[in-house]
């Protein structure tokens, strides 16, 4: 495995903007042999879906989208990828801290034809843990052209928030109401927005966000090819583990964390550079 882990990989410039807007595009920075060892534990993972994998096109003439995370326990290259080389250290830049966690890894595969949009959201509401310094970085192991390639609304304004999460399945709310929490901005209102950034990428690339910045992604219905993504999130050490008042995902257990514990669980292994 090709790593670049005791160099500098981020600029100065990148870790400013994903300081500010929350996101950043960050080009050709895993090797070749990276994706290939990835593409082979995704191609294993399909054939053997862990407890929380999902099929949104099941029983459907479209083409499949699978989604499956926490898996890294059960194949090599998401352990390795994920713990080892240049993501993490990528991830530590990002954070600008020396430590931090790993927190899971998560597949999403669109096949072509696939009519189901990923909707707006940002993953902090559906996670257990609480963290304010954070990064996912996703990972595409396909060409990713404009017309499929993840969106993002590159502001911070809303940071400050806590939004109640929707289902994907039909946009409903999984709450009518939580303290604490206000109710997500309707679809529109975001589809309107100007700050709006459009990420097409290629294998070796990687798109950097932090767990409160809103995204989305198009559907494949009118592109030929495959959308394969494995996403690797990483908190700091300050990261506690929290509950919220619905069903997180991923839906991990307490075992011995009480909220506002920090994450000194192996299934959180530390990172460090």
């Amino acid at each position: 495995m090709t790593t670049k882990a005791n160099s500098d990989l981020v600029s100065a410039d990148d870790i400013k903007k994903y300081r500010r807007d929350g996101v950043v595009l960050l080009r050709n920075l895993l090797s070749a042999q990276t994706i290939v060892e990835l593409e082979y534990a995704v191609e294993q993972n399909m054939k053997s879906p862990g407890p929380w994998a999902n099929e949104y096109a099941a029983n459907s003439q479209q083409g499949r989208f699978f989604d499956d995370y926490v898996n890294w326990m059960r194949f090599d290259a998401y352990k390795t990828h994920a713990l080892i080389g240049a993501l993490p250290q990528i991830a530590l830049e990002l954070m600008q801290t020396t430590s931090g966690r790993f927190f899971h890894e998560h597949v999403l595969v669109k096949e072509a034809g696939n009519n189901q949009v990923t909707p707006w959201h940002n993953d902090d509401p559906y996670y257990g843990v609480n963290s304010s310094n954070n990064v996912s970085l996703w990972v595409p192991l396909d060409p990713i052209p404009e017309k499929i390639a993840l969106r993002a609304i590159k502001s911070r304004r809303d940071f400050d928030k806590n939004f109640i999460p929707r289902r994907f399945v039909d946009q409903t709310a999984y709450v009518t109401d939580a303290r604490g929490y206000e109710q997500f901005p309707e679809p529109q209102q975001l589809d309107a927005s100007t700050d709006i950034e459009s990420f097409p990428a290629m294998p070796g690339d990687i798109v950097a966000f932090h767990f409160r910045t809103l995204h989305s992604a198009p559907a494949t219905s009118n592109y030929d090819g495959r959308r394969r993504v494995v996403s690797f999130r990483y908190v700091d050490t300050d990261a506690v583990w929290a509950t919220r008042p619905w069903k997180t995902s991923p839906p991990l257990e307490a075992h011995s964390l009480c909220p506002g514990d920090l994450l000194v669980d192996e299934r959180f292994p530390l990172i460090s550079r």
